[in-house]
């Protein structure tokens, strides 16, 4: 008598979803670090602000350390951006899209040549005082859509090889 197990032919499903799951959290997860360190070193620390359509300047520093990626398990997908540093002005945002905000205090704004001699010293030779209440607007100089487009020819190579047998 021929003995037969075919059942040892066919695979686990569940060793197989389980494999691919994790290949997925981790693919996307490196696709995540990626994007966020390309766009971490796009902004530069410079004096003054960055022209519109380039990514902002850095001052404080404070926007580079505030960039995270995390894996959403709900819906299975890698979220990158800036955590909302201030409450009250919603600046990542306005930064990469441009906007208005409503000045909460009196600002004053160079007006004419805005550069800086050899020395650093600002050369505008007028101020003009902003009251508060003014809209301001500001225009965009976009840094995660940037650092996406970047890195979205390397995104495939994050998946190759990922599903690793149990």
């Amino acid at each position: 008598m021929i003995d037969m197990r075919i059942k040892h032919l066919f695979f686990d499903r569940q060793t197989v979803v389980h494999a691919v799951d994790k290949a997925k959290r981790q693919a996307l997860s490196r696709a995540g670090a990626f994007i966020r360190t390309t766009a971490k070193h796009s902004i530069r620390k410079r004096k003054g602000a960055a022209p519109p359509g380039r990514p902002p300047h850095s001052h404080t520093g404070l926007l580079k350390r505030f960039i995270f990626f995390g894996y959403d398990p709900s819906t299975e997908s890698v979220v990158v951006g800036p955590a909302r540093i201030s409450r009250s002005t919603g600046a990542p945002h306005i930064l990469e899209f441009g906007g208005g905000v409503v000045a909460k205090k009196p600002v004053l704004v160079p007006i004419g040549n805005t550069g800086r001699d050899r020395k650093g010293r600002s050369t505008a030779r007028r101020l003009k005082r902003i009251p508060a209440g003014t809209r301001l607007r500001y225009e965009p100089r976009p840094f995660m859509g940037p650092a996406l487009e970047k890195e979205r020819p390397n995104l495939p190579k994050t998946w190759a090889n990922s599903v690793r047998g149990g």
